[in-house]
């Protein structure tokens, strides 16, 4: 145990989290048990280190972080070692990467049952569902899904400012007024095109090469996330991938199903399986009418955020389907988005209708008063044109 809580001192005197993340005041901490999900790379490690260091003071024997990818835990088990923390004190168990332990459920279960006194908050990752597969845990865990940084985390981060979030109806009713808050401060075109390049991942800040970085995170969502999680053979992880590769390649649009099965050579309902678990692992982006959804084929298939357009294929990246894939992401954490119509509006919430559009396409764009334009390359807006990069302040 002592091991332990020197680790524990160690991670988090040493964890660097120059952005707090909004998700920290989303959280409901009196619940016993939380789950925090997210894709690789995206910060769960730094955030479960992160609420150790805000609600405990470092030599607060309470609070402890563990890791599963500790070999001790190969042979021992989670409620076993929460038993003897709670003999220790102990009242918060973090646990990094739950999965990575053998019935990690039924060991979450039986701490919950056995341990009234005792929190555990633990990380997991985005391609688990938490109650849908792991029934013992249906009414006792609350699940939140950590993301990528906003816009608005990247530029914090860039310029030292601090900017709060804004609701969609907050931006549609006053993006002029939150605008010349905002203007004054920082050049949000300045920051823009990184941010669509490299923001969205935490790990830009690390000095090495982001894209390879990302490519590696990519690997390990598909090779771990989705085979280990899933329990999929590894002999199918190249037929996965390739579909993802032509998925990428062949841009936002609808997929031609037969076409996928022929390529990877296996069946539709696998294929359509397959763009499901990319979904889940948040790597791509599935956009359905409205009233239909999964297994249906969807309208459009686009990468889940814009940096992986530049990570695949960074000599191709057309600049629309950029914004787009934007636009999208940055709708995806509170707001349902369905394809509407045969000029492929975008429909928010089943009520609002979106269209991206560049701002310095004069005279190509006729503008509806039904209709919201989120226009890029251009920081203002009036009545229903706002600027696409303030979407980025939503969370």
């Amino acid at each position: 145990m002592e091991a332990f809580f020197r680790t524990h001192r160690y991670l988090v005197e040493h964890v660097n989290a120059p952005v707090r993340r909004t998700l920290m005041d989303e959280i409901d901490w009196n619940d016993r048990l939380i789950g925090i999900k997210g894709t690789r790379g995206i910060g769960k490690t730094t955030f479960l280190l992160q609420f150790a260091k805000e609600k405990f003071d470092i030599n607060d024997r309470q609070c402890l972080y563990i890791n599963m990818n500790n070999f001790y835990f190969q042979g021992h088990g989670i409620a076993d070692f929460a038993g003897e923390f709670c003999r220790c004190g102990g009242r918060v168990l973090l646990i990094d990467q739950v999965f990575k332990q053998p019935n990690w459920s039924q060991e979450l279960r039986l701490c919950y049952d056995r341990y009234p006194h005792l929190q555990i908050v633990f990380t997991g990752s985005s391609v688990m569902r938490l109650k849908d597969e792991n029934p013992e845990l249906n009414g006792i865990v609350k699940s939140y899904n950590l993301r990528g940084f906003s816009f608005r985390e990247f530029i914090n981060l860039m310029t030292g400012n601090d900017f709060h979030p804004y609701s969609l109806e907050d931006i549609l009713q006053n993006h002029e007024h939150i605008i010349k808050q905002i203007l004054p401060k920082v050049s949000p075109n300045q920051y823009f095109q990184d941010y669509i390049h490299h923001g969205f991942y935490p790990f830009f800040q690390e000095h090495r090469n982001y894209s390879e970085n990302l490519l590696k995170t990519m690997n390990m969502m598909t090779e771990v996330d989705i085979l280990l999680i899933k329990q999929i053979e590894l002999k199918y992880l190249t037929k996965i991938k390739k579909l993802f590769y032509n998925l990428a390649e062949a841009g936002a649009k609808a997929p031609n199903i037969s076409k996928l099965a022929n390529d990877v050579e296996t069946s539709r309902a696998t294929v359509m399986n397959y763009i499901k678990y990319l979904t889940d692992a948040r790597l791509l982006n599935m956009i359905y009418p409205v009233g239909e959804d999964f297994p249906k084929k969807p309208a459009k298939i686009m990468l889940h955020n814009s940096n992986l357009l530049y990570a695949i294929y960074p000599i191709h990246v057309d600049k629309q389907e950029a914004m787009e894939t934007f636009f999208v992401n940055s709708m995806w954490k509170d707001h349902k988005v369905n394809i509407q119509g045969r000029d492929n509006h975008y429909l928010v919430d089943g009520r609002l209708k979106f269209r991206i559009c560049d701002a310095l396409a004069t005279g190509k764009v006729r503008y509806s008063p039904d209709t919201i334009y989120a226009r890029y390359n251009t920081e203002i807006g009036r009545d229903n044109q706002i600027p696409l990069w303030l979407l980025g302040f939503l969370y």
